[in-house]
């Protein structure tokens, strides 16, 4: 099984809609996918599975960040649940924040359900700190989010941290049956 992370287009958008409802439960619509593509200050990002006889990709995570002025405000990363507890949101996750690095980004932020402990880790293992709480940020089932902030982002050993961690996942997934593609 091959790996490939790249910027979603326009190309990818039944796939990005069907992960989407699958993974968030349809949080956005196919015309706010296409603004997000189309957008100078978003980057969306998608994680494949490759077959290449014949060549099929499946699209089975999916990450983005809004560029504000000096901040990267993630927007959303999801893994199709058949996939998770592989590595593969950490893998994704390391690839989005290293694009906010050569974006020139200084931080990056997001919210996440409070119960969502899965995620909470995940970001606390690359770096995120709880900066506060948004009460009753969402609606359905009504849950406070927590504000996680990763500053620091253009320090020179930033760019290593990330690569070291990509690194690390990619050998953990080829020991599964995982061959990583070079990324564009």
């Amino acid at each position: 099984m091959e790996l490939e992370i790249k910027e979603l287009t326009k190309d990818n958008l039944d796939k990005i809609i069907a992960l989407d409802q699958i993974c968030f439960g349809g949080l956005w619509t196919k015309g706010a996918y296409e603004r997000e593509i189309d957008s100078p200050r978003s980057l969306l990002l998608g994680i494949f599975q490759v077959d290449p006889s014949p060549l099929h990709q499946e699209l089975i995570g999916m990450s983005c960040f809004w560029a504000i002025v000096e901040e990267a405000h993630i927007t959303l990363l999801g893994i199709d649940p058949n996939y998770r507890g592989q590595g593969l949101g950490e893998l994704l996750l390391s690839h989005l924040l290293l694009q906010a690095h050569q974006w020139s980004l200084e931080r990056a932020t997001l919210e996440v359900r409070a119960s969502n402990t899965t995620a909470i880790n995940l970001y606390q293992k690359l770096g995120f700190e709880i900066a506060g709480r948004r009460k009753d940020y969402y609606p359905l089932p009504p849950e406070d989010a927590l504000i996680l902030w990763r500053s620091r982002l253009q320090e020179p050993e930033f760019s290593q941290e990330m690569k070291n961690i990509q690194e690390k996942r990619c050998a953990a997934l080829l020991t599964k049956g995982w061959d990583i593609l070079q990324s564009s």
